[in-house]
């Protein structure tokens, strides 16, 4: 199963994004997790079926209402992340 780390820019912190997140991976039956960046970005990780984890893309480069994404960016990973999908600690 693919694992993919994104990162995601624009109006994309204080909307409720990571919750957003959190809540369609765990529909989707991902594991991984998700973050804000000092940056500005919304940084997560997704492990699960490549169909899921693609539809899980597809939904981040719209957003929850309120967020305007203007750049999402997407990087394999060799390692996955522990089973289950949690919101990390902001960088």
């Amino acid at each position: 199963m693919p694992t993919f780390r994104i990162v995601i820019s624009g109006r994309v912190q204080g909307v409720g994004f990571r919750a957003w997140i959190e809540r369609r991976a765990r529909e989707l039956g991902l594991s991984g997790w998700v973050r804000n960046l000092r940056d500005g970005t919304v940084e997560a990780v997704f492990h699960g079926p490549a169909d899921k984890v693609d539809e899980m893309i597809g939904r981040c480069r719209r957003g929850p209402s309120g967020a305007s994404v203007a750049i999402l960016e997407r990087y394999e990973e060799k390692d996955p992340p522990p089973a289950g999908f949690l919101i990390r600690t902001s960088l």
